[in-house]
């Protein structure tokens, strides 16, 4: 076996086992087990046994590794004589140190018996001095003492002597608290000696606290004292083992009463500005910050609810009802403040300094854990300032679209209903970007307990308020317009109804102003939520979101397309109300020969004028359709399209001219077939059109109702030929209007006892008349 199997680090655990045992206490300690299994390892143990390590040395190894092993042993020895006499030299430093320090310690040493023996002689000498001292000294000292007590004796019979007239100097200078110790000092003397030697001075001085008990009495109830100076009058009192207890029921009236003086007021809350939010919000804790007459009124408030815990221990439950009562006053109060138009800079400030005083009564009356119960107070009023903002939203709205309605009904301004609808948008859109910005405010202050704790409420509320105030302006627009209450189907409705309050262009706005806030306000206010009102979910998701833009959207889209129909029909109403007056109030079987257009036609005209005025307001200009169709669809019955069939019906006698408008009346079952009403678009001319439409349909049922002779018919004839032209300037589908001023004149000839027409040559001529006399 080779050298090879001996780690490489056998010297050094040699060595340090070598040196390990060296400087061992106790080499007795290793286990003698360890000598019955010996190895080559056990060299450094104290039971190695040459014998048999060299047996076992020459067993394991050959000769080539017994001269490598003697080789190794020969150069340890060497090294480790070399250690122990390094050994040595380094001990025998530590030796020669030791002897020298010992050396002086005996030097220093001789002599010290003699100068001990020395100092116990002098010790000796002064304690017998001081004896001597202190025996020669014993009496006077004793007889000093006994001076010295018999002074303060009669210190104490001085100061008894003069108590009562102590305690009047004390209560003509109101000194109540020196009174109450001066006397409360003198009780054990009195109740040791009071019968005997000092009768006069007892009872000098009971008369002069009885007046003490009195004053303090007095001031205890008086209104003018404040809450502090009455808690220390009853703290005095109940030194002096007065009854207070039994003053206790009306001291807390006092107390409650007090209340009145301690609650903010309204004019308080008005006069709350910003520049004080701020200030309280960098330094409410430095003396830089002026203390307000409300906020020392609470502080003394706060002391009086201190002082009263320790008078009455058991008044707990009254204390805390009282500074709830305080808190819940203070919220009331801002309740109703924010009912009125204000910010929420000025509700925060309001809230601060609420907080303030919650924090200030919480010092002094823990358990009345006032900052929950503020807290459920504040959400009544933080969401009545929520719900108020909204509701001065809508008035703001209500009163810009309203502007309409104020100027007088005859009076046509230049593009007043424009400006009306511009400065409802801006009250929609701005107002609505206005709030959401008023509220934000309420999310960014960090430093107010109060807000903080009702974040996620605040953003729900948010969100639930813009749903409710686009419902609410949904109505509002359906109040505003009059469709609750002109809604009747009844064609013969009366100029006296309600619609007649309520101007058509005020309804055209509305309408205008519904496809707005569907368009660009709620896409608006829904990125606004998303971006600074999100989170939420207080109220639970099982309820579903609290603001719905698509509902709203389609609300409001609906809206509009009501409201442009109401509009319609309004319009329609107006001009049907004048065509049944034209057309009940003469006597179409006596009428005389047409001699010019008849004046019904001018205010028709005119009512058409004016829709197309607000309809250029109000409404964009749509792609131009003009419907037309050639002559050959035309109308059979005018005078114009086909001059050789009235030179006919001129000619024939009255049953030619009936069996003609037979034929007439049978041909348009075969005419090309036109599409009379159509869906009302948001544009000038869709309105207009529509309108039109609507006018001369009932046109022909009022035609339908009357009978008609000869002249009748013909100024019938003649009305409607004037009107074809401007009624396709001002409409949009010439070939809708075409046809139904061709039923009107249809309808005439059936309801005519001899309907024969007038002659083109006549008729163009009254057509003349009156276009030169209009101009």
């Amino acid at each position: 076996m080779g050298t090879d199997d001996v780690p490489l680090d056998d010297k050094a655990k040699r060595m340090r086992d070598l040196l390990s045992s060296f400087y061992s206490p106790d080499p007795s300690t290793t286990s003698d087990a360890s000598s019955k299994y010996a190895t080559l390892d056990a060299i450094n143990t104290a039971s190695f046994d040459p014998d048999q390590y060299m047996n076992l040395l020459v067993q394991k190894s050959n000769l080539e590794g017994l001269l490598q092993r003697h080789v190794e042993m020969a150069a340890e020895i060497k090294n480790l004589d070399t250690d122990l006499q390094m050994l040595v030299y380094e001990n025998y430093n530590k030796f020669i140190s030791a002897t020298d320090a010992i050396k002086r310690m005996k030097s220093n040493i001789v002599g010290m018996e003699t100068n001990m023996e020395q100092l116990l002689d002098k010790i000796m000498s002064v304690q017998s001095r001081s004896d001597g001292v202190n025996t020669s000294l014993f009496e006077k000292r004793e007889h000093i003492e006994k001076l010295h007590r018999t002074r303060n004796l009669l210190r104490k019979v001085q100061f008894i002597y003069d108590l009562p007239a102590r305690l009047g100097k004390c209560i003509k200078s109101e000194s109540y608290a020196d009174a109450v110790r001066f006397y409360t000092g003198a009780m054990p003397i009195f109740k040791a000696y009071g019968d005997t030697s000092f009768q006069d001075c007892k009872r000098a001085s009971e008369e002069a606290v009885a007046m003490v008990v009195k004053n303090l009495q007095g001031k205890l109830f008086s209104d003018s004292e404040s809450i502090q100076a009455r808690a220390e009058a009853a703290v005095l009192l109940k030194q002096l083992d007065f009854p207070v207890e039994t003053l206790k029921a009306k001291l807390l009236e006092k107390l409650e009463q007090s209340l009145g003086d301690v609650q903010l007021k309204p004019e308080d809350l008005d006069s709350v500005s910003v520049e004080s939010n701020d200030a309280s919000k960098q330094g409410a804790d430095s003396d830089s910050v002026p203390v307000t007459a409300h906020e020392a009124s609470v502080r003394e408030f706060a002391e009086a609810i201190r002082a009263y815990r320790v008078i009455f221990p058991d008044s707990e439950m009254q204390l805390i009802k009282l500074a709830q009562d305080l808190i819940r006053k203070h919220l009331e109060t801002t309740e109703q403040h924010v009912k009125k138009r204000t910010s929420s800079a000025n509700l925060l400030s309001v809230l601060r300094i609420i907080w303030r005083d919650v924090l200030l009564m919480d010092d002094v009356l823990h358990e009345a854990v006032l900052p929950d119960f503020s807290l459920e107070a504040a959400q009544i009023a933080v969401k009545e300032y929520i719900i108020s903002t909204f509701s001065h939203l809508l008035q703001d709205i209500s009163e810009a679209v309203m502007k309409v309605n104020s100027r007088p009904k005859d009076e046509v301004e230049e593009y007043s209903l424009q400006a009306a609808l511009e400065a409802s948008k801006k009250a929609v859109l701005q107002g609505s970007m206005d709030v959401l910005l008023d509220f934000r405010h309420l999310l960014e202050d960090d430093d107010l307990g109060l807000v903080v704790k009702l974040r996620d409420l605040v953003i729900d509320w948010v969100q639930e308020g813009f749903h409710d105030f686009f419902r609410s302006l949904d109505q509002r627009f359906q109040m505003l317009s009059g469709r609750n209450n002109s809604l009747s189907h009844d064609p013969n409705l009366t100029e006296g109804s309600h619609s007649d309050k309520v101007l058509p262009g005020l309804v055209l706005v509305l309408a205008q102003l519904s496809i707005f806030i569907e368009q660009t306000v709620i896409p608006r206010i829904t990125e606004e939520i998303a971006a600074s009102f999100s989170g939420g979910g207080v109220r639970g998701y099982e309820n579903g979101p609290a603001f719905v833009p698509g509902v709203i959207c389609r609300i409001f889209h609906s809206a509009g397309e009501k409201l442009l129909h109401h509009y319609n029909k309004m319009r329609t109403q107006r001009i049907s109300i004048l065509l049944r007056k034209r057309f009940t109030t003469p006597n179409w079987i006596k009428h005389k020969e047409p001699r010019e257009v008849h004046m019904f036609v001018d205010l028709f005209l005119q009512e058409l004028e004016v829709i197309g005025k607000e309809a250029k307001q109000i409404l964009p200009q749509g792609h131009l359709r003009k419907h037309r169709r050639s002559d050959s669809n035309g109308s059979t019955t005018s005078s114009r399209s086909n001059p050789l069939r009235d030179d006919k019906m001129s000619k024939s006698n009255t049953q030619r001219a009936r069996s003609q408008l037979l034929e007439t009346h049978l041909a348009k079952l075969f005419k090309q077939k036109v599409e009379i009403f159509t869906k009302v678009e948001f544009t000038q001319e869709s309105v207009v059109t529509t309108i039109v439409k609507l006018c001369l349909k009932s046109l022909q049922e009022f035609v339908r109702l009357q009978t008609f002779n000869r002249s009748g018919f013909q100024q019938i004839q003649l009305d409607i030929q004037f009107l074809r032209t401007p009624l396709k300037e001002t409409a949009e589908d010439e070939a809708a209007i075409d046809f139904l001023l061709d039923e009107v004149i249809v309808a005439a000839s059936e309801r005519c006892l001899d309907p024969i027409p007038l002659e083109p040559p006549i008729l163009d001529k009254l057509i003349q008349a009156k276009l030169a006399k209009s101009k």
